[in-house]
């Protein structure tokens, strides 16, 4: 087992880590019933692209012996609706202040884009990669 959700009542869970037990409180969103005083379950989505991105970044450039000094993403999810669900990711990526020339650069971007969770999110989700 992986993990563990509690409703807390008023469209919030707590999601427990179970192997640190770290905890995690959702929210729903404002715009769906919710208050937003915490990530929304597809905020988590969304992040979750960001994050899984910058650690395959991490592991592929540890494997080639390539620094890694920083990675900083921005997050924007747009909703869909008619089904509602996360329609679209912009994901607006810093890499600029690590010292890779082009090449580099552009393996490491490569292996970025295809972690697990882009993996799992393609064909159902559209999502935008930019640079910087």
């Amino acid at each position: 087992m992986t993990s563990t959700v509690k409703y807390l009542g008023n469209l919030r869970t707590e999601c427990t880590h179970l192997g640190s037990g770290t905890k995690i409180i959702t929210d729903a969103p404002i715009d769906n019933h919710g208050k937003g005083e915490a990530f929304s379950p597809t905020d988590l989505v969304a992040t979750s692209l960001a994050s899984c991105m910058l650690t395959i970044i991490g592991i592929y450039c540890d494997n080639h012996g390539i620094d890694f000094y920083s990675g900083k993403v921005e997050i924007e999810k747009i909703m869909g609706t008619n089904p509602r669900r996360i329609e679209k990711v912009v994901l607006n990526i810093d890499l600029s202040k690590n010292s890779w020339d082009e090449q580099t650069r552009l393996k490491v971007i490569t292996a970025g884009k295809a972690c697990p969770v882009a993996k799992t999110l393609d064909g159902n989700v559209i999502m935008e990669f930019n640079f910087i």
